[in-house]
């Protein structure tokens, strides 16, 4: 399939890769149609990220394309992502937006499941360099703070710390992989080029949960 001048969905975490990644397929694809979130089972946080429906939903409106949401628990987690893909499907969209860097077995798991409901996947940062991804998303003018670290690997401290150059440093320091592939952190993104205003937010408490720390964010809005 040429995949020039096509529409897309994006599967959608809220945090850099996801963002990245779409931001190369609005160059090298066509046009966003829908942003897919897997929630948790009550609906309120986005699965892996640990972020609030209402924040999905101003970055969705800040990017101007359609949030879809899908309530899951882990152990259905395929069978509810291939469900959204057929809807996907249904709606005339035929091209997957992916955020997957290099590890093989999530690359697998995105053919599958692709495969079975006749969409073609695309994962644009695909055996990029780790740190060069996190450099050019720096670069290119986006905005993200970090929203989850891993116990025993990284400080809770870094908690709402911004994504920026000093922090990779930090990062680096601390040995961990800099796009936080393997799960070492979270993002989730405040702005950048392809957003029409920052979102607003403030940074309200850190719980601890099945081995991370997470920073709880509310959001106020959208900077205008």
């Amino acid at each position: 399939m040429d995949m020039n001048n096509k529409t897309f969905f994006c599967s959608w975490s809220g945090g850099k890769d996801s963002c990245l990644s779409m931001y190369y397929a609005l160059k090298q694809v066509g046009i966003p149609k829908r942003l897919i979130t897997m929630l948790i089972e009550n609906g309120e946080r986005s699965m892996s990220h640990g972020l609030s429906l209402n924040l999905l939903k101003k970055q969705s409106e800040s990017l101007n394309i359609y949030l879809s949401t899908y309530a899951t628990s882990w152990e259905d987690y395929e069978i509810k992502f291939i469900t959204a893909l057929k809807e996907i499907k249904e709606s005339g969209i035929n091209i997957g937006v992916f955020g997957d860097i290099d590890i093989e077995d999530h690359k697998k798991w995105v053919k599958k499941v692709c495969n079975k409901t006749n969409i073609l996947e695309y994962l644009p940062l695909w055996k990029k360099l780790r740190r060069k991804i996190v450099q050019e998303f720096i670069d290119d003018g986006f905005k993200a703070i970090i929203v989850a670290v891993k116990d025993k690997l990284l400080d809770k401290e870094l908690l709402g710390r911004e994504l920026d150059k000093s922090l990779i440093r930090i990062l680096g320091k601390k040995g961990v992989d800099l796009a936080g592939e393997n799960g070492e952190y979270h993002t989730m993104v405040t702005g950048g080029p392809i957003f029409k205003n920052d979102i607003e937010y403030k940074l309200e408490e850190k719980i601890f949960f099945n081995g991370y720390w997470f920073q709880n964010v509310s959001v106020e809005g959208i900077k205008q």
